[in-house]
């Protein structure tokens, strides 16, 4: 996307959460139609969300029924105040009850893949999808009876009205969710909605967030100093790349090497980041710290709290280290986080305090370290950030980087850590993400943690190298966020040429299993 000189606030469409599952999905989608979207929650009044100036606002689906006692309701104002309305799902019979129309509580479900039956093929909707086309729908209430003044333009064999417009108002609502891949033409009539129904010109671009978030670091910061803890991953890499090419010289990043990173991930930050960046980067060295407060140690989350530990300890002892040697002694007055739109939702919709999150991208920083944050992309999800990234300049190999737990290898050794093991699991880990990018799967593939089950020894049939061996775990997955996942379908071709190399170039592995447990109910890593 190219670069765009610095302008006033994006349009933007308010996508109202009445609690559905897809609500940070239908903003994503917005996105993707290069139109800016924010999510507020159904119980901001609505003279708050009209405050906000937005172009278009887009009701989301529901988990409840609009006659369940304590069901989310919404102010009739939001239909009359000029402004265009899409509902979806519950937000779609909100719209109808509210505006006079008929919901009825038959107990006609429909869940899943539904047939849709377009009447007015013709309709600001609707135009140039089939008059048949599959859809998702989950819901169990359905319209019977459209409100005065709207047109019905589809149904579907259960359903009456499973869509209509009121093109004098811009009032528009379906009754299955577009945003899902399952409604094959969903994102036409999304696009349909936003272009046609609410006139809003595709403009919002990577380059616009990055314009508007140079000069808005700028502003914040001023003339002090900043610090960021660099993990590696792509999160934290473009936020300091955005706040380096905000305030230069002003910011120093640190990277704690605590001996629990993968093969070359050290030497990639020290020198890929830095030269695609020029950030001060200091490179503090505890992989004998780490190690030793780690021996002996096997529970998961006793490890992780270790790792945190001392972490902080080694980030505080950087922060003092950096303060010292500032010219003038200027104040280190700022930590740079990489918090995503998703962070911030999930938390509330979240502030901006002085107050650091515990274990993100810094690894768990204590809450009596008062620095003022600057959160660069808090308002991007991570397919976003990486754009930006690319943007930037930063090199594939970080952009897209698989994601990646602060806690490192340290979680991936099923047992005790310690250097041997660390050792055998970056060869096997690097086999297996060597062959999975000559594949081609990198971008198929959300995250692939290689496990080392330290505890578990299982018997060699090779005559040279009679005994025991540790099995390794291979563990692809396929998600768009995390919450949920499932194990990726690989070739069988690309298996076998992981294990065999596995087995026959990493000491003391003689096997290599694979995990195909769905999220949930199993998690993405082990511990």
């Amino acid at each position: 996307m190219s670069s765009a000189s610095p302008a006033a606030a994006p349009d933007v469409v308010l996508v109202v959460d009445f609690g559905a599952q897809y609500a940070q999905l239908i903003a994503r989608r917005v996105r993707e139609a290069r139109v800016y979207s924010e999510i507020v929650p159904s119980t901001m009044p609505v003279a708050e969300m009209l405050a906000k100036n937005p172009k278009a606002i887009i009701l989301s689906g529901g988990p409840s029924s609009v006659y369940a006692e304590g069901a989310p309701r919404l102010d009739r104002a939001i239909f009359e105040a000029g402004v265009p309305v899409f509902g979806m799902c519950y937000g779609f019979q909100l719209m109808a009850t509210t505006l006079g129309g008929t919901v009825d509580n038959t107990g006609a479900r429909e869940y899943g893949r539904t047939p849709l039956h377009v009447s007015k093929t013709g309709s600001t909707l609707f135009e140039g999808t089939p008059a048949e086309q599959p859809v998702w729908m989950s819901h169990g209430d359905a319209c019977s009876a459209a409100p005065e003044g709207f047109t019905v333009t589809a149904s579907t064999d259960v359903v009456p009205v499973a869509a209509f417009e009121n093109d004098q108002k811009k009032l528009y609502g379906v009754q299955h969710h577009p945003e899902v891949m399952h409604s094959t033409y969903g994102q036409q009539v999304l696009e349909h909605f936003l272009y046609r129904g609410a006139g809003i010109e595709p403009t919002w671009t990577t380059g616009n967030v990055i314009d508007e978030q140079v000069e808005a670091i700028r502003e914040q910061v001023g003339g002090k100093r900043a610090i960021c803890g660099l993990s590696g991953g792509v999160d934290s890499a473009v936020a300091a790349a955005l706040v380096q090419k905000a305030i230069g010289s002003q910011l120093t990043c640190v990277y704690v090497d605590h001996g629990l990173m993968r093969k070359g991930e050290t030497e990639q930050v020290e020198k890929d980041f830095v030269a695609a960046t020029g950030v001060q980067l200091k490179v503090v060295d505890a992989q004998e710290r780490f190690l030793g407060a780690l021996a002996g140690v096997s529970d998961p989350e006793e490890k992780r709290k270790i790792i945190g530990r001392e972490f902080i300890r080694v980030f505080e002892q950087a922060q003092a280290e950096i303060i010292a040697e500032a010219e003038h002694g200027e104040d280190v007055a700022f930590l740079v986080q990489g918090t995503l739109y998703p962070d911030v939702v999930e938390s509330g919709g979240g502030s901006g305090t002085a107050n650091i999150k515990s274990h993100h991208n810094v690894g768990g920083l204590p809450e009596d370290l008062e620095f003022e944050l600057v959160e660069p992309l808090r308002k991007l999800f991570k397919d976003e950030v990486r754009m930006v990234g690319q943007e930037l300049g930063l090199p594939d190999e970080i952009v897209q980087r698989q994601p990646f737990p602060g806690p490192g290898l340290g979680i991936r050794i099923v047992g005790e850590v310690t250097k041997d093991r660390l050792d055998l699991l970056r060869e096997a880990d690097a086999i297996a993400r060597e062959e999975l990018t000559a594949a081609g799967l990198d971008r198929d593939i959300w995250q692939c943690p290689v496990v080392l089950l330290a505890d578990v020894r299982s018997a060699s049939a090779c005559r040279v190298t009679l005994g025991y061996g540790h099995p390794i775990v291979l563990r692809p997955v396929s998600s768009e966020d995390a919450m949920t996942a499932d194990w990726t379908r690989m070739p069988y071709d690309v298996l076998a040429k992981i294990s065999t190399r596995i087995t026959n170039e990493v000491a003391d592995v003689n096997r290599v299993v694979l995990d195909v447990t769905s999220k949930p109910p199993g998690t993405i890593e082990w511990e």
